[in-house]
């Protein structure tokens, strides 16, 4: 694996290629990526740097993660990730400096993780793409959308654990493959 940065989506905009055609990009803030620990091989049996983002006040932090900060002399953060990277890449690295977007370059193609948009509390129709019955001879509109049988025979009175339900929908974490860096402008 390779460093990376955290960050969090600011909004869309559009950039102008050479020919003038356009092009959809995301605008993202990756500023102030502290370096909590350094994972050596000796001591942990990995190398892997840990990357503190955002600003969280003092009292909003557990006394285990204040003192994770204080020791590595770093202001608390509201999102910490860990990148497993290679040991020529941790030679570079020290706890309490700063990641900047500058180990990236343009045309450069990384991997985004992030959460997805979610559509809210959704039936199983959206949520798991199941058919409706029939809208009518009989059916009321309470029934040609509910769910199938959910319990056990003879009078379905114990419900399975795994069954596909209607709750929330969509928002969970999802990953972008070889997304390309078409401009990268760092704003101080």
């Amino acid at each position: 694996m390779s460093l990376g940065l955290v960050g969090r989506k600011i909004g869309m905009t559009r950039v102008f290629t050479d020919d003038g055609s356009s092009l959809p990009v995301t605008v993202l803030e990756v500023s102030n990526n502290r370096v909590t620990q350094v994972k050596s091989a000796g001591t942990d049996g990995y190398t892997a740097v840990q990357l503190a983002h955002g600003v969280r006040r003092p009292g909003r932090v557990s006394k285990a993660a204040a003192g994770h900060y204080a020791k590595a002399g770093v202001e608390a953060g509201s999102a910490l990730k860990e990148f497993t990277v290679s040991p020529e890449q941790l030679a570079g690295l020290q706890t309490g400096s700063v990641v900047s977007v500058e180990i990236f370059q343009v045309g450069q193609l990384v991997d985004v993780t992030g959460v997805s948009k979610g559509k809210g509390y959704a039936g199983t129709i959206k949520r798991h793409h199941f058919k409706s019955g029939r809208a009518s001879h009989g059916n009321s509109c309470l029934l040609y959308t509910s769910l199938y049988n959910h319990g056990l025979p003879p009078c379905g009175e114990k419900v399975m654990p795994v069954l596909k339900w209607f709750t929330q929908a969509f928002r969970r974490k999802a990953k972008a493959r070889k997304l390309c860096f078409p401009l990268i402008v760092e704003i101080i």
